[in-house]
Order: structure tokens, then sequence, then C-alpha cells
């Protein structure tokens, strides 16, 4: 019947999503704090930025949880995914500097290693 599969129901990514989850608020904390910093600056060192990277990610379920992570982290907006490649709007230099370091995208790509 294959009721439960892996895109409508992630089972497998198991006990890994809630650490993901938490790590994830912190870095959404975090940069609620830079775009406030940056609004509030009476100079507003405000530089919209439009780039792209490449996905590390194996699966369409990754890649729309590394999007969805973009668009949730202030600053940061996914305008465009597909299987090569994603498209961010970002704030400033700082919000594409954070995503081009890969980090997140690495501990996307980490959720999907079966362990």
């Amino acid at each position: 019947m294959e009721i439960i599969d892996d895109e409508s129901q992630p089972l497998h990514l198991g006990l890994r999503l809630p650490k993901y989850w938490f790590w994830l608020g912190r870095e959404i904390i975090r940069a609620n704090f830079d775009v406030a910093r940056q609004i509030l600056d009476p100079k507003m060192p405000i530089d919209p930025r439009l780039f792209e990277v490449e996905p590390q990610q194996a699966s369409d379920l990754a890649r729309v949880i590394y999007a969805n992570s973009i668009t949730l982290t202030p600053g940061t907006i996914t305008t465009d995914l597909s299987s090569t490649r994603i498209q961010i709007h970002a704030l400033g230099a700082s919000a594409e500097k954070d995503i081009r370091t890969g980090k997140m995208a690495a501990k996307i790509a980490a959720l999907e290693v079966p362990r």
C-alpha cells in the first residue's frame, strides 16, 4: 500500500532531525541579532545580493529541507530550487558568507546518511 514513504513520512531521518532543529533554532536566533544590528545601525550596512550554490544533498526531500532552512533564517530567502542549483537572496555579505561555508548544507546532507 505504500502508506508510509520517504517523502510524506520521512521516518528514515529518525532522531537526527530534532538535533538538526535545535541547531537551526540557534542559527535563526543568531541571524535575528545580525539582521537587527544591520537595520538599527544608522549607516544601514545592507548590501542585498543574489547568488547560487550547488546543493550537496542527494534527495529531493533534503534539498527542500535545505531551501526551507535558508528561508527560515532571517536575512536570507531561497528564490529558486532545482536539482543542480539553489538561488538565494541575502541581505548582506555576512549572510552570504554563512551560506557559502556549507555548514548548514553539510548538516542536512548528514541527515540522509543512515547510521
